[in-house]
């Protein structure tokens, strides 16, 4: 019997004319997912894409397993493929949906005849499809509101397909249909986060890292490359940069008025981060920062933040409070990583009573204290590159 996966793609339905080229950017994504199991053959008809195996040793198991972390997936199902005819799509259905049936004690039909030469109508199929099951499983019932079971037919151009109950997918946009982004993250709850969230729609990630030895240690780096590769099982490989930052928050620790540490660090990442963006050829920068969340996330901090760069900055976190970003992170399982006891560079330093309302021009005053275009230069020369795939 020959076994597929059934992908339903969602929103990409409504990208009109534009729809043909995110859907290929989804198959090329599918695909890559997939590379190591074996060799695939990928269909696109009716809003629909079917994934076959060519060959017997292709794991289905574990190419469902990851098709739950492909962003663009609303629903996928595994599916047997019959023949578009009605005895052979009753048989297909006792057989291949066995164990589930033999386990429920109730269940349901549905039809979808997309080919309308195929000579029943929906009802009819539902109709001659549930009696045969209850002939050869006589224990069931129909329930049509809330069946343990859910048997579906699909009369498709080519051939019909029987599955199971649908599995619910990741949702968003194919990763890469939504251009690039530069991610500042942080060994925190919410720029993991944050990575996911933009990741969701589309966008393709290149992931910035601040440190600070001997200040912040080796641990706390691969924290965060642990958290990237749990992001990676959904964003796909993430080029990262480790940026080495002690010299600039040494000296604006030496050089400005305590108050305004956090903000001018915040604003030499983004200068540094913006180098690095155009580099990588990304068209933003993301963060995890949550309006109010510390004293750096103000709206007047985050004014002083942006003008420091030229690139639009994503906070796809700033109306969240601190329980739904949990929420997620637990979902995406980042949460228990984010939480274990090494610093960052973000906390390193931090003033005891920090300003809460900067103005633009009193924190320009202050960075002519530093040599700020030397100190971003010489954190750019001392950054390393890693590639980060999920594991």
């Amino acid at each position: 019997m020959r076994e597929v996966i059934l992908i339903k793609n969602g929103e990409l339905a409504l990208k009109g004319m534009n729809r043909a080229s995110f859907e290929d950017v989804l198959i090329k994504n599918i695909k890559r997912k997939l590379k190591d199991l074996g060799n695939i053959k990928v269909i696109k008809a009716q809003s629909t894409i079917a994934i076959e195996p060519c060959d017997d040793t292709f794991d289905m198991n574990e190419a469902a397993e990851r098709m739950a972390c492909v962003f663009g997936i609303v629903g996928f199902s595994r599916a047997a493929v019959a023949k578009k005819d009605m005895a052979d799509i009753m048989s297909t259905a006792v057989t291949y949906l066995e164990d589930e049936l033999r386990c429920a004690r109730t269940f349901k039909v549905e039809a979808k005849r997309s080919d309308k030469s195929f000579p029943l109508k929906s009802p009819e199929i539902c109709r001659e499809t549930g009696a045969y099951i209850l002939e050869n499983y006589p224990h069931l019932t129909v329930d049509v509101k809330n069946p343990d079971v859910l048997v579906t037919v699909e009369v498709r151009d080519i051939n019909a397909y029987v599955r199971g109950s649908q599995q619910k997918g990741a949702g968003g946009m194919p990763v890469g249909t939504g251009g690039r982004g530069a991610i500042l993250i942080s060994g925190g709850i919410d720029s993991p986060v944050a990575a996911w969230m933009m990741a969701k729609r589309g966008l393709e990630l290149v992931a910035i890292h601040f440190s600070a030895p001997p200040y912040t240690s080796e641990q706390a780096e691969d924290k965060v490359m642990t958290l990237l590769k749990k992001v990676a099982r959904y964003s796909g490989r993430i080029p990262t940069f480790v940026v080495n930052f002690t010299k600039a928050q040494q000296d604006i620790m030496n050089c400005c008025a305590e108050e305004y540490f956090t903000i001018i660090m915040r604003r030499m990442m983004m200068k540094t981060a913006e180098r690095l963006a155009a580099k990588e050829d990304c068209q933003a920068i993301v963060t995890g920062e949550s309006l109010g969340q510390v004293a750096s996330q103000t709206i007047y901090a985050l004014g002083c933040t942006d003008a420091a760069t030229s690139l639009p900055v994503f906070r796809p976190c700033i109306g969240m409070d601190k329980d739904e970003i949990v929420r997620i992170s637990r979902n995406i399982d980042t949460f228990e990583t984010s939480i274990l006891p090494y610093e960052d560079c973000c906390t390193v330093f931090v003033p005891k009573h920090p300003k809460l309302r900067p103005t633009l021009e009193a924190v320009l005053e202050q960075e002519k204290n530093l040599d700020v275009e030397a100190l971003v230069e010489q954190a750019l020369a001392d950054t390393h590159f890693r590639m980060i795939k999920a594991d």
